[in-house]
């Protein structure tokens, strides 16, 4: 709050001269008492002469400084319950309010500039951008970044998740985009990282050191509390939110991750280097690269590897979603391999299935050969599939079979008609048309047809030709033929 020079000389002319307490010249001026301590402060009157008023907390000042004196960490809570128990009558939050006036304050603490020769270190951290929603899944947008700390060239790429598979990733793409591997990497305190630590006890994760023994780099985590030690990337990051992610418009993934290289080759290489302003990020860095560790000649294996037994139904779940396998690999133990593009799964050494994918949640990623295979051995798999198939493109497809078959209706004859629905006019107009019919009580086909005939037309689009609306299936199952109109025009012709 801005206060005008008028009422600051108000104010110090009432401490100084008429002697009004703090809370006296609060009331008269009609400004808050705060304002008054900051005015008093800011012209070199002490915090503690300023509390002229008479309280409840000055028999105990004494015990309270020498507390402090001794146990300056000492929190506000235990403080106010040992003054309590020597006769404090006063409650807790005016008493922390009062406390925190009397506490010795640190002083402030200066750090070095610490400088990096080439090649020798770079930085790594993650970012978190909000969230991607992919089908039914909401996934953390998470950006992977690498800097090197003497040419400050950045790498960036985003993620949907934090595992180690995918910080290995980061750092594989980033050593083959810088062309080289630093030699020191520093890291603060996360679990892709470090994964337990006690003082100058650290236990690293496994994976970590292997990669690091792989590519012959040091991994380094920074002192705890000295965000200092690794400034540069959590400059960097914020210089990614403000240049690169501020309004950005993607409609994908693998099209943010396009932007992030084309951006961070040019525009992010282009910028002046803070250690040598006359110079490009570039420029410097093409003075760096020369010294950086050489990339061995094989990569290391950063797959996402998980052992998942298949249930009575020939699918594994794997992160979030379900894959098909064989009909003959139920109740098995099964691996999955999984890539940024591809899920494989596999019996020991061979490979059983391998599917495109998906970051969704709750999807059926099938191969048609699985779905034949099983409908070959189960007369009743085909219903079944059509079913789930249905409840799962369907938000109320569960609830519509139910109370069909509370009512009694065929369900074989119900699913397949529903699926011939939904593939001619798609899985939002019949779920619009669907909850209508359960609405109404009637769950049955033909009401949906009702239902999608009257959507239709209330959006002015003609039904398909090979629909014919009626509350009889048989109606529904007639073929009409048509004829030829030739004939009535000979009629015509023979009567005139």
């Amino acid at each position: 709050m801005t206060i005008s020079d008028e009422l600051k000389a108000n104010i110090l002319r009432y401490h100084h001269v008429e002697k009004w307490r703090v809370g006296t010249i609060s009331r008269q001026l009609n400004v808050h008492h705060s304002t008054v301590k900051r005015v008093l402060s800011e012209t070199g009157v002490s915090k503690h002469s300023i509390l002229v008023e008479k309280s409840m907390i000055d028999p105990f000042i004494s015990f309270i400084l020498d507390t402090l004196d001794r146990f300056p960490d000492l929190t506000a809570s235990r403080l106010y319950h040992m003054v309590l128990e020597r006769g404090y009558p006063g409650g807790q939050d005016h008493f922390r309010h009062l406390i925190a006036i009397y506490r010795p304050r640190k002083s402030a603490e200066a750090y070095l500039r610490l400088r990096t020769l080439p090649g020798e270190q770079a930085q790594v951290d993650w970012g978190h951008f909000g969230y991607m929603q992919i089908g039914k899944a909401k996934r953390p947008l998470m950006a992977f970044v690498m800097v090197l700390s003497y040419s400050r060239k950045l790498y960036l790429q985003f993620f949907l998740n934090q595992r180690t598979e995918n910080f290995l990733r980061g750092h594989e793409a980033a050593f083959h985009d810088f062309g080289g591997v630093p030699k020191v990497i520093l890291y603060d305190n996360l679990k892709s990282a470090v994964l337990e630590r006690l003082g100058d006890a650290i236990r690293f994760n496994p994976q970590l050191l292997d990669f690091a023994a792989h590519y012959r780099f040091e991994p380094r985590p920074v002192a705890v509390c000295r965000g200092n030690e690794k400034g540069r990337v959590e400059r960097i990051i914020r210089y990614i939110r403000d240049n690169f992610f501020a309004a950005r418009e993607y409609q994908s993934l693998h099209d943010l991750n396009q932007q992030a290289a084309a951006w961070s080759g040019t525009h992010a290489m282009d910028r002046p280097c803070p250690e040598d302003r006359d110079k490009s990020i570039r420029e410097v860095f093409a003075e760096e690269k020369s010294r950086l560790i050489a990339l061995p000649e094989q990569a290391y294996p950063c797959d996402e590897r998980e052992e998942v037994r298949v249930p009575k139904t020939p699918y594994v779940r794997f992160d979030l979603n379900d894959y098909s396998v064989p009909a003959d690999q139920v109740r098995k133990i099964l691996t999955v391999n999984a890539t940024l593009d591809t899920v494989s799964i596999l019996d020991g050494a061979n490979v059983v299935a391998s599917h495109a994918r998906s970051f969704d949640k709750g999807a059926q990623i099938e191969l048609q050969a699985h779905l034949d295979d099983l409908s070959a051995q189960k007369q009743q798999a085909r219903l079944h599939r059509g079913q789930n198939r249905l409840t799962h493109a369907i938000d109320c497809g569960s609830a519509f079979l139910n109370e069909a078959a509370i009512h009694g209706y065929a369900l074989n004859s119900m699913t397949k008609q529903l699926i011939g629905l939904l593939d001619d006019y798609g899985a939002e107009l019949l779920n619009e048309a669907m909850q209508e019919a359960l609405a109404k009580g009637v769950p049955h086909p033909n009401a949906v047809r009702q239902s999608i005939q009257r959507l239709l037309e209330e959006r002015q689009q003609k039904p398909r030709a090979n629909h014919v609306l009626s509350l009889d299936h048989r109606v529904n199952e007639v073929v009409v033929k048509t004829h030829s109109l030739s004939d009535y025009d000979v009629l015509g012709s023979a009567e005139e």
